[in-house]
C-alpha cells in the first residue's frame, strides 16, 4: 500500500474500532451496569480522601510525587492496552483510558500518601513501598480479575506488574528528592545573598 492508501485504512479502522467500543461500553459498561459505578467509586474516593489528608504546607512537593507516578503509570498502561497485554473490561467512557481510575486516581494517591507519611515521619520509603505494591499487585488486582475487570496476556503477570509497580513508584520518588534537593539548594543560596546584603547595609 501506498502512504496515503495506510491512513486511509487506519482511518477507517479507527472508525470501526471506536464505533464497536461505544456499543461495548452502552451494553456492558454504561450506567446502568454496576461495573461503572465501581469504576466511578474507584477514580473519586481517592481524590476525596486525598483532598482532606493531604499536607497543605508542602502541597507542591507531594503533588508533584504524585503527578510523576501518575504519568509513568499512565504512558506505561496505555503503551500495554494497545500492544494487548492488559485488557480492560470496564471503563467510564471509550474515549478515555480505559485505566484513568487506577493511574489517575488509585495509585497516584496510595502512593502519594505514602511519600507524605514517610517524609514526614522520616520513616524508611523504600520496604513501604514494597508492602503497598505488594497489597497492589497481589491483592487488588487479583480480585480486579476474579471480578473481570482486568485480563493480563502473553507474558504479562502478577510479578512483572509488581517489578513495574516499583520501578514507577521508585523513579517519581528519586525525581522528587532530586527537586526538592535542588530547591533547597536555591534557598539557601537566596538567603546567603539576602544575609551578605543585610551586613553590608548594616556597615
Amino acid at each position: 500500500m501506498e502512504y496515503n492508501e495506510y491512513w486511509d485504512e487506519i482511518g477507517k479502522t479507527r472508525e470501526k474500532l471506536i464505533s464497536l467500543l461505544v456499543n461495548y461500553w452502552k451494553d456492558f459498561s454504561s450506567f446502568s451496569d454496576w461495573q461503572f459505578w465501581f469504576v466511578a467509586f474507584s477514580l473519586l474516593a481517592p481524590l476525596v480522601v486525598l483532598y482532606f489528608v493531604v499536607d497543605r504546607t508542602r502541597i507542591f512537593e507531594i503533588f508533584f510525587f504524585g503527578f510523576t507516578t501518575h504519568m509513568l503509570w499512565a504512558y506505561s498502561n496505555i503503551m500495554f492496552e494497545k500492544v494487548g497485554l492488559i485488557v480492560r473490561h470496564y471503563f467510564l467512557i471509550p474515549f478515555l483510558p480505559a485505566s484513568i481510575n487506577i493511574t489517575a486516581s488509585l495509585l497516584p494517591v496510595s502512593y502519594l500518601l505514602l511519600y507524605q507519611r514517610c517524609t514526614d515521619r522520616q520513616k524508611n520509603f523504600y520496604w513501604r513501598a514494597v508492602v503497598l505494591a505488594a497489597v497492589i499487585i497481589f491483592g487488588f488486582v487479583p480480585l480486579q480479575q476474579a471480578m473481570g475487570f482486568i485480563e493480563t496476556k502473553q507474558w504479562m503477570n502478577l510479578g512483572i506488574l509488581f517489578f513495574l509497580d516499583l520501578l514507577v513508584v521508585y523513579l517519581a520518588y528519586w525525581f522528587t528528592k532530586y527537586l526538592v534537593r535542588l530547591n533547597n539548594q536555591e534557598k539557601r543560596k537566596e538567603l546567603e545573598i539576602n544575609l551578605n546584603f543585610s551586613k553590608k547595609k548594616a556597615r
